[in-house]
């Protein structure tokens, strides 16, 4: 067993779902991080020294070999060609047959993923202290002489500033043609590569215990003091909020005004990125060896426990599976879980094929696209009652709301007994009271209610959660708040015509809740503590919704 380099407390707080089983494991010898293409393949640099492409459970497509090992993530472009760096100061570019396209010698070993631009180009930083750009057919197009190592991945904005941090204590900015813009001392070295906001915001940590937030023109927003060196990289949320890991033990969520949204103690060392999943959980391993899974509330959901050291990310594909290794290499996948969530920085290096950059509006549209396309393949081929994700355990059904029984009276008190009414006072007529429905009408009437937008279904939140028997908390104008088993879980709403409404998708991703689809008649059926609700909507004639949705909202 490996020991973590941080003993502390114990994780925090009791999980509350078991955790998922991992599906496949292959002692593949993995060294680098694992990017996922768009098809689902996986590529990854072995011990062996080879760049390797699998298909999604790890059966090898092709291999090729370099001139040494390499650790950073191979970057995948749209195209299918491979990007990838060595420690023997060589860019390699590999078709998507894995065959040679050209390659490119540097002026140092090359630990950081370089970064690839819009364009086809990309952007690699040295520990010789350059960071070079290199055209889509292998010419060198610039560089800039930095002075010290680099062994932060370069991240591309928005306006195609190049970001990356170094071992002289900045974090440095580039013009997209390679002249300095600026820098910033931080207190100590920069490992953390950066993740860029679409505001241009730029975030980092430090090994000076730190994380950074700098605005676009390399002024400091704020800092926040953690209790040990911050060399893990952060991810963004689709909420907006930097997430990052300590070497204190702790995953700290601060949104974008510094404040802390929520702190997570893993209770071991964090080096490596979070990803967030589209049902807005956290997912982030330890040097420990246990991946937690974190709540939108900074709460327990669940662990796995390998006890071989995790110094990597987690990769997600868009067909829900997460990838992540182990000491000595091996390969971990646990399948039909969610993708990843639709926004700037979600994951390590931006996107599953660690381009490195933030997505243009068209990115984002495809990422959709893929995304939904492939969660509908999924659900579509699981047999009736599969679940999609980790099982809750059982919970008692709750009662029907209805008039509450009488108290007993309490022992040495009189029973008072109604007297006749008073005669100034006309009795009131008795109103009628108000029907019970049952879980099964609830249902119904929420389908009748149903619409439709951005390819997603609609449902009246009130009928929706009675059917599904969860308590409504609290609403706000985005957001409203249920309550699943012991956990209080947000989830997005809109208002239109004096009704809430809640995505169906957001309510078939809540923990513990398992989907499939009905076919006769056409419905979708929800399964919560064990009782299994239908909805009969019928899709050919849902009305849509009227308005502008926020783009981040909509995809679950």
């Amino acid at each position: 067993m490996t020991l973590a380099v941080f003993s502390g407390a114990a994780a925090q707080g009791t999980p509350t779902f078991a955790a998922p089983k991992i599906d496949v494991f292959k002692e593949l010898r993995v060294i680098s991080g694992v990017s996922v293409g768009a098809s689902g393949d996986l590529t990854f640099v072995g011990s062996d020294a080879r760049v390797h492409r699998t298909d999604a459970k790890g059966s090898e497509k092709w291999s090729f070999l370099m001139g040494d090992l390499g650790r950073a993530y191979p970057v995948v472009t749209p195209q299918g060609t491979t990007i990838a760096a060595s420690y023997d100061d060589t860019v390699y570019a590999i078709d998507a047959a894995g065959k040679l396209l050209w390659k490119l010698k540097l002026d140092g070993d090359i630990f950081a993923t370089p970064a690839l631009r819009a364009d086809g180009s990309v952007v690699v930083a040295t520990a010789g202290g350059t960071v070079h750009a290199i055209d889509s057919v292998g010419k060198a197009l610039w560089s800039y002489k930095v002075g010290a190592p680099v062994f932060s991945s370069p991240a591309v904005g928005a306006d195609g500033t190049i970001y990356f941090g170094a071992q002289n204590n900045r974090m440095h900015a580039l013009t997209p043609d390679g002249r300095l813009k600026w820098t910033y001392l931080a207190g100590s070295l920069v490992f953390s590569s950066p993740a860029i906001g679409l505001d241009g915001s730029v975030y980092f940590g430090s090994s000076d215990r730190r994380i950074y937030a700098l605005t676009p023109g390399g002024q400091l927003k704020w800092r926040v003091q953690t209790g040990l060196f911050v060399n893990a990289s952060p991810i963004i949320t689709s909420g907006g909020v930097v997430v990052v890991g300590s070497y204190d033990g702790s995953l700290y969520a601060l949104n974008p005004g510094g404040e802390t949204e929520w702190t997570y103690k893993a209770g071991a060392a964090i080096a490596a990125s979070a990803v967030e999943l589209s049902d807005g959980t956290v997912v982030v391993p330890d040097l420990s060896g246990t991946v937690h899974a974190v709540g939108k509330a900074g709460q327990a959901l669940w662990q796995i426990k390998t006890g071989k050291k995790i110094d990597t990310g987690l990769s997600v594909s868009d067909q829900g599976s997460l990838y992540f290794t182990t000491d000595g290499g091996g390969l971990n996948i646990i399948q039909k879980q969610r993708p990843l969530a639709v926004g700037p920085w979600t994951t390590f290096h931006a996107s599953p094929s660690a381009w490195g950059r933030v997505p243009t509006p068209i990115d984002l549209q495809a990422q959709t696209q893929a995304r939904r396309a492939a969660a509908t393949a999924v659900l579509a081929a699981l047999p009736p009652g599969t679940p999609t994700a980790p099982a809750q355990p059982a919970q008692p059904p709750a009662p029907t709301q209805g008039t509450k029984p009488p108290q007993p009276a309490q022992p040495g008190q009189p029973t008072v007994q109604p007297g006749p009414a008073t005669p100034t006072q006309p009795a009131q007529p008795t109103q009628p009271a108000a029907p019970v429905l049952t879980p099964a009408q609830q249902a119904q009437a929420a389908a009748r209610k149903a619409r439709s937008e951005a390819g997603q279904v609609w449902l009246p939140l009130t009928e929706a959660a009675a059917a599904l028997r969860l308590p409504v908390l609290n609403v706000t104008a985005r957001t409203a708040t249920l309550r699943v088993g012991t956990a209080r879980v947000p989830v997005t709403v809109r208002r239109f015509a004096r009704e809430v409404y809640v995505p169906l998708a957001a309510l078939s991703e809540l923990p513990g809740v398992q989907v499939r689809l009905g076919r006769a008649p056409a419905a979708v059926v929800l399964s919560v503590g064990g009782q299994q609700i239908s909805f009969p909507v019928n899709l050919s004639q849902l009305v849509p919704l009227t308005g502008q949705v926020e783009y981040s909202r909509v995809l679950r």
